[in-house]
């Protein structure tokens, strides 16, 4: 069983940034891909990003590519979205989730989610 808890959502303001933080149970994240989801209300959960377990491939969704970072500390168990550039549409509960080593695009293929961390763009 893995186990993740996100943290570092908040109020910012438009072209500010944050840092989210994904934290893994001890001696999984190797085996993991692990994604950034989000969700703003009425609308669809939307991947945003995901780094794999094993080559450290990672991948943007085209709405945060060149403003979003995905990082992984395996030493700490750890996953970061390091998010600059913000703009109001961003605003979203983002959720990370895993899955075993390998990304997939469609949130139905990961089976491990956290509870969900508020971020919200707004002056």
């Amino acid at each position: 069983q893995v186990q993740l808890v996100e943290s570092g959502g908040g109020l910012v303001q438009p072209g500010g940034s944050l840092r989210l933080s994904c934290a893994v149970s001890e001696f999984t994240l190797i085996y993991y891909a692990i994604a950034w989801f989000r969700q703003a209300p009425g609308k669809e959960r939307e991947r945003v990003s995901c780094i794999g377990s094993s080559d450290g491939s990672t991948f943007y969704g085209d709405s945060v590519k060149d403003r979003f970072t995905i990082t992984r500390d395996n030493a700490t168990n750890t996953v970061y979205l390091q998010m600059n550039s913000l703009k109001p549409e961003d605003t979203a509960v983002y959720y990370c989730a895993a899955v075993l080593h390998v990304c997939y695009d469609q949130a139905e293929y990961f089976d491990s989610w956290g509870q969900g961390t508020q971020v919200t763009v707004s002056s």
